[in-house]
């Protein structure tokens, strides 16, 4: 059996939406597994001493133009969402919430929707009147899920996700792993499929 894909994600990061609009096919294409890991970037920023791109000097008016001109590249729906960036702490707690119940094609569409929410359509899903609406929309309990996210076993479930993944050397997203080898950012997919196709390198 050939190992999983693991693909670390931040909610709040351009990259990573457009890797995730990627990442099905490719999966598909080499017969993997795909495994969802929901990460915080403030925490790995913390630790790296990194800060969102738009906010670096000189970097941040070339990021934003990149993720525009990559979003066209890839042939993906992107705009710029207003505010950027945001906290994804309780859309990451819903996604933990929702992986709990083993619907997978729920956890898929959720996944999905809550990035081109957020990515596609500006929706502020660090609202939660907001997250509600697209986890109704994704076929979620959303009352249920959210009080899930309010619990302290659900905080610290993210808490120890966010750990392992920076155990693991996560400092960005998106962060893939196949075959204990890493990959950072969505350029890194034609890389990523050489791998799946041909081996290490």
């Amino acid at each position: 059996m050939s190992a999983a894909i693991e693909f670390y994600f931040d909610f709040s990061s351009p990259y990573a939406y457009l890797a995730s609009e990627q990442i099905d096919a490719l999966v598909q294409r080499h017969g993997r597994e795909l495994v969802l890991h929901p990460v915080l970037l403030g925490a790995a920023f913390r630790v790296s001493g990194q800060r969102p791109l738009t906010e670096v000097p000189l970097k941040g008016e070339y990021s934003r133009r990149d993720f525009a001109r990559s979003a066209r590249h890839a042939g993906i729906a992107f705009a710029m969402p207003e505010p950027f960036p945001i906290s994804t702490v309780q859309a990451a707690r819903a996604f933990l919430v929702l992986q709990e119940t083993g619907d997978v094609a729920l956890l898929h569409r959720y996944f999905h929707a809550a990035y081109r929410a957020y990515f596609v359509h500006g929706r502020d899903i660090s609202d939660s009147s907001i997250l509600a609406q697209v986890l109704e929309e994704c076929g979620a309990p959303a009352a249920s899920v959210l009080e899930a996210c309010a619990q302290p076993r659900t905080k610290e479930a993210l808490k120890l996700a966010v750990d392992a993944a920076l155990a693991r050397g996560v400092f960005g997203a998106p962060y893939m792993i196949v075959d204990g080898e890493p990959f950072w950012g969505a350029d890194r997919l034609p890389q990523l499929e050489r791998w799946l196709s041909s081996g290490p390198f």
